[in-house]
Parts: C-alpha cells; sequence; structure tokens
C-alpha cells in the first residue's frame, strides 16, 4: 500500500505540470548516449509517448554522427570535420542523407509505433522545411554544410494537427534542390524557434553546465541569458559546452519560452525535468 501512496504522489505533483503544458510544443534534439545506449533509447520513447498522451506536442530533431561515421567507414571515406562541421562532399552528402533520413529517422519512427503512437519521420526537404544556403565555415568551402536560411511550418504543423509525432532529419534544400548537411543542435534551434515551442531541450553526455567541470554536483539549474557572455568570460562555460550555450541562446531570442541541456545518459530524464518540481539539468531562460 505504501509504495501505491508515493506512485500516487508522483502523479500528483505531476499535475500543475500537465495542465501547464497542455497543448504546448516541446522540441527535442535527440542525439549523443540516448541514441546509442539501447535502455536509455527506450526510457527517452517511453517519455516522448508520454508527453504525447497528457496532450503535449512533442517534435523529434535527430542527429546521428556515430552511425555516418560507420557508414563512412565501410565506404572507404575518412571523416573529416572544422570547428566540429563535418567536411561534406557530393559523395559524403550522399552517404549522410541516406543514414539520417532513411536509416536513423525509420528506426526512431519505429521505436515510437511500435508503443501505438503515430509518428511521421521526414527529412528538412520535405516540403523545403529547412530552407538552406551554402555555410562557410572560417571563409572556407567545406562542400554540401548548409545553414538555415527559413523554415516553413506547414507540414510540420499539419502533423501535430493530425495527432502524429513529427521526427526531423537535419537535411537542408536550397533553391536549386541541393541537400545540405545542417548541424542538428542549429537545425532544432531554428524549427523550435519558427513552431515558438514552450520548451527546446538538448539530450546531451553531460550533467549539464558546471560551476566546476570536475565536481557533478555543481551544476547550475537555471542561467539567464544575460548572463551567459560573463560565464564564458570567467571560464565557467568553456570549450564544447560554449556552442551548446549558445544554441540555447538562440534559441531563447527566436521566441522559445525556456531551453534546457539535459543529460540524455539519465533514464527519464525528460520525465525528471518536464513534470517534477527539481528538474534536471540546466534550464537558460530570458
Amino acid at each position: 500500500m505504501k509504495e501505491c501512496i508515493e506512485k500516487a504522489k508522483v502523479l500528483i505533483e505531476a499535475l500543475p505540470y500537465i495542465k501547464e503544458f497542455y497543448g504546448k510544443t516541446v522540441v527535442i534534439k535527440y542525439g549523443g548516449s540516448a541514441m546509442i545506449d539501447e535502455k536509455i533509447k527506450e526510457t527517452v520513447m517511453q517519455d516522448i509517448i508520454l508527453m504525447k498522451l497528457v496532450g503535449i506536442n512533442p517534435v523529434i530533431v535527430h542527429g546521428g554522427g556515430p552511425e555516418i561515421n560507420n557508414a563512412l567507414k565501410q565506404m572507404g571515406k575518412q571523416s573529416e570535420f572544422i570547428n566540429g562541421l563535418r567536411i561534406t562532399d557530393k559523395e559524403t552528402m550522399e552517404i549522410v542523407e541516406m543514414v539520417l533520413s532513411g536509416k536513423v529517422n525509420k528506426n526512431i519512427v519505429s521505436h515510437i509505433q511500435n508503443q501505438g503512437i503515430n509518428a511521421v519521420g521526414i527529412s528538412g526537404k520535405d516540403g523545403a522545411t529547412l530552407e538552406s544556403e551554402k555555410r562557410l565555415v572560417d571563409d572556407k568551402d567545406v562542400g554540401f554544410v548548409g545553414e538555415i536560411i527559413n523554415v516553413n511550418t506547414k507540414l510540420i504543423t499539419t502533423l501535430i494537427q493530425t495527432d502524429f509525432i513529427p521526427v526531423i532529419a537535419p537535411i537542408g534544400i536550397d533553391k536549386e534542390g541541393n541537400s545540405y548537411n545542417i548541424n542538428a543542435d542549429y537545425a532544432a534551434v531554428a524549427v523550435a524557434g519558427a513552431l515558438k515551442a514552450q520548451k527546446l531541450v538538448f539530450l546531451t553526455d553531460v550533467e549539464g553546465v558546471l560551476k566546476d567541470v570536475s565536481d557533478s554536483s555543481s551544476i547550475i539549474s537555471s542561467l539567464l541569458v544575460r548572463d551567459v557572455d560573463e560565464y564564458i568570460k570567467d571560464g565557467i562555460i568553456s570549450g564544447g559546452m560554449i556552442p551548446k550555450v549558445e544554441c540555447c541562446v538562440e534559441g531563447v531570442k527566436k521566441g522559445v519560452k525556456t531551453v534546457h541541456i539535459l543529460d540524455g545518459r539519465v533514464q527519464h530524464c525528460l520525465l525528471l525535468e518536464v513534470f517534477t518540481q527539481r528538474g534536471v539539468g540546466t534550464m537558460i531562460e530570458e
């Protein structure tokens, strides 16, 4: 009986959050260990399905770097990066699109539909959802690497309105029909901003923003946009966390109410963040 009462208390705690987020859109950037570890992947899918069942509109934007690396290796191609962006010639772009729009995207859709929830996998090319142009890196042409210049939300909103979970592969398209490899973080920010999402959640392989990187208990639970530059200047936000936090700031500036960096290695991290008082990870807001 005691165990049942504790479960009831958990449900009661979640009620105000279910009410607050009912009918709202939450964009989830899905990547890292949460895509690789089968046990974690299962809990992420369960979290997203529960969100959908209680009236929240989840939208998934996914990466797939490890899968792309494996595919390129099998093809005898070496992966090269500049500033974290993959150098993408025509052959590499074909492989990237095959892996992201095909294998990875459809695998996520299958996981969701196996739980009895409707999902549709699209790439940014479908409905010209992610209009893009070539991106130069340090004034260098790195091939078919793109940046998003516009998000057409019609297809995404149609899927939401017809009770599907959109699963988006970050492949862009330009006016000439060329495909572009888009960084999944940037794609998630652009999509969340265009949809004016209530939340944008990044599933990562870190606990969040830490005051001391050697101390996981020093997590900064809430961070204001105006304080980010100072944290970078002081070295609290450094290394690979800088572009991640800058993406979060860009999301807030584009109209997303709150942006979250969550440790995707923690089971049910999405439910802990959305439906509990304590939450997990770092929340960035205006």
